[in-house]
Formats: C-alpha cells, structure tokens, sequence
C-alpha cells in the first residue's frame, strides 16, 4: 500500500476550502451579472392578445304562408221557363222601344228646363257733351273792349273750358287767339259768369272739356 504524502507548501492552497469557493463563485457571479445586462437590453416584445371573434348566425325569416284563393262556389244555371208558343217574339222589343221613347221625351223635356234663359244684353250707357247753347241758359254775350273799337280789332276766339258736374266752369284756356289779348281776355271774362249744361254718361253728371268758339265783329 502506497501512501501519498503531502508537503506544506506545494499543495495548500489546493486543500483550501475559502480559496476554492473564491475560484468558482466570481465566474459565475460574473455569468448572472451579464445575463442580467443582455435581458435589460433586449426589448420586450408585446404579446398581441387575441381579438375576439363574433359569431352572428343569420335566421332567414319565415315566409309567410302563400294566400290560397278561396274557391268560388259552383253557379248554378238560371233554368228559363220555357215561353208559351203562342207568344209573340215582336212584343219585348216594341216595350222596349216605348220605354226609349219615352225617356227620350223626359230627357229634352228636363235639358230645356236646365239651359239657363240668356238675357237680352243691356245697351251701353251713353256720353253726351256739355253745352252752353241752350236758350234757357241766359248767358251774356262778351262785352267789346273799347279799344278794341277804337282800333278796329276783329277775330275769333277758340276757347276750351272744363266743366263740373254742376254745369260751372272750373278751367278755361285759350286754344286759338283772336290776335288781340284784349279780345282774348274779355271772352274768357264773358265764359267764366256762363252756365253749362253738363255733360252724362247715362243718367250721371261727370265733369268735362267743351270748346267754345267767341267772334268779334264790328259791325258798319
């Protein structure tokens, strides 16, 4: 039997316990510490969660029924009697012809009953004129300017007079002179004291132009 011998100095520090441990805890330390780094540097990857599928299943909707028609009940036949043979065939129709005749005669009878009687149309109401020749008018001739005289001055004056409703004159203007503004002037003096008739249309007085024609003359 061989016996192995150990010497102090060359094989201490292999029968250490404290030297061993220290030899096999720093590497592996070291191990945890860089797994711990590359996890913190690694991005965490979510986990999409799953979405939720809805299942919806269709009902087809009943149809309904389809409508059956009722049956119509079965007709029966009209049985004629059978007509006496000594009948005449002409007879229905000349009842019937009657009966058209007669309706008929209603028919014109109750349409010239409804057609509405026109009436005769109204004339037209007429317009007349004012006057002032009337002799139950009393109006004054013009009176001849002196002057006038003396000069011998002659002509015809063409006055247009509007007159109202009561036969009075409410515009006179001179329409044609005479020459002379005294003529002029003394008949629309003499026009504006006359009295009209005034003029109507129909029975009503309405207010109106007239045109009187005044001449002046000397006589010889």
């Amino acid at each position: 039997m061989q016996t192995l011998a150990l010497t102090p100095g060359a094989n201490a520090s292999y029968l250490n316990p404290s030297r061993i441990s220290a030899r096999f805890l720093v590497p592996i330390a070291l191990a945890h510490l860089g797994l711990l780094g590359l996890l913190s540097i690694l991005k965490t990857v979510p986990i999409t969660p799953l979405a939720a599928t809805l299942m919806i299943d269709v009902l087809e909707a009943a149809r309904p029924a389809p409508e059956v028609a009722p049956t119509p009940a079965p007709i029966k036949p009209v049985q004629h009697k059978a007509l006496p043979k000594n009948l005449p065939t002409s007879t229905p129709r000349a009842v019937l012809s009657t009966q058209s005749d007669a309706t008929r005669s209603a028919d014109v009878a109750h349409a010239s009953e409804a057609v509405p009687t026109q009436a005769a149309p109204t004339a037209a109401p007429t317009t007349s004129q004012p006057r002032f020749d009337a002799d139950y008018l009393k109006n004054p001739a013009p009176t001849y300017p002196p002057l006038s005289r003396r000069l011998h001055e002659e002509g015809k004056v063409l006055l247009r007079v509007w007159v109202d409703t009561t036969g009075r004159p409410g515009q006179i203007e001179v329409k044609t002179s005479s020459g002379s503004p005294r003529l002029d002037q003394a008949a629309q003096d003499a026009v504006w004291r006359w009295q009209f008739v005034p003029a109507r249309h129909g029975s009503e007085a309405i207010g109106a132009w007239v045109l009187v024609p005044i001449t002046f003359v000397l006589k010889a």
